[in-house]
């Protein structure tokens, strides 16, 4: 779909916000910048990476992830970054939420900048996408404990698919809170991370969620972020744009290092934690 170029844009730094709207950025957020919203390339993380990263030469960028879907799709892209940085591959990862939290998040990408001055950063954080860090709820981690069991349960499903079957009972007044919380609770990092950096810097969305909208062409209660719908809770995302000192000369370089092999059942088993089937 058409949508938002992100490597075609002048930022040095790009901090991506997993699953956030635009209208929920927007009433939560309390940063300095300037707000626009953009359209994204995709309803999900894979779509938004394979049309923005997919055959693209970004030997002048460096990913920090905590989102597993790049790995999980390499084989099949053209990926040419200068670096990746799996910090869910890492220790940074929390057993106890599924997830990567946003302060080991916010720890790695200033690593990064101070590793790569002269490289353009994508600092993908994995909230307000669930699970719900501030929230003491089960409901959105409780599919954790099926991983690798047998047997069905609708914990076997993730949030947002047991919401759409009618097996959640907990309404959409409720998730919504949460799920703002959850990306208060992420922006006080970014807030952080925005102190320690230098020239512009953009924070975005690969793409949004539905909580509860009527989707279209087929006029049906949506949660989640399904592919290939383009409705505005899932593809209008926000834009957000700062600038404080110097901007930085950035480089393209190739990196020699070899990749080493990444288990693929460690990679699966990071996106179930995560609430992806």
């Amino acid at each position: 779909m058409d949508g938002l170029d992100i490597f075609g844009e002048d930022w040095d730094t790009l901090i991506v916000l997993d699953a956030c709207r635009y209208d929920m950025f927007e009433e939560t957020n309390q940063l300095d910048g300037t707000l626009s919203s953009r359209t994204s390339k995709g309803s999900a993380t894979t779509e938004w990476l394979q049309a923005n990263f997919d055959g693209r030469d970004l030997r002048d960028t460096v990913y920090i992830t905590a989102n597993p879907q790049l790995e999980r799709n390499r084989e099949r892209w053209d990926i040419s970054l200068h670096e990746t940085v799996n910090v869910w591959l890492e220790d940074s990862w929390d057993g106890e939420t599924g997830t990567v939290r946003a302060e080991a998040m916010t720890d790695a990408a200033l690593d990064a900048v101070e590793q790569f001055p002269h490289k353009r950063l994508v600092i993908h954080y994995m909230q307000p996408h669930y699970p719900f860090v501030p929230a003491d709820t089960q409901f959105d981690k409780e599919h954790l404990q099926q991983i690798g069991s047998s047997g069905e349960s609708a914990s076997d499903e993730n949030l947002w698919n047991q919401k759409f079957l009618g097996d959640l009972d907990i309404s959409e007044g409720q998730l919504w809170t949460m799920y703002v919380e959850n990306l208060d609770y992420v922006l006080e990092h970014v807030e952080h991370l925005l102190e320690q950096l230098s020239g512009k810097t953009v924070i975005t969305a690969d793409h949004g969620n539905y909580v509860g909208e009527r989707a279209s062409p087929i006029p049906i209660r949506e949660y989640g972020h399904p592919r290939g719908l383009n409705d505005d809770p899932v593809v209008r995302i926000p834009w957000l744009e700062y600038e404080s000192g110097s901007r930085r000369e950035i480089t393209a370089q190739s990196t020699d290092e070899p990749r080493e092999s990444i288990d693929s059942e460690l990679v699966d088993e990071r996106l179930q934690n995560l609430g992806y089937k």
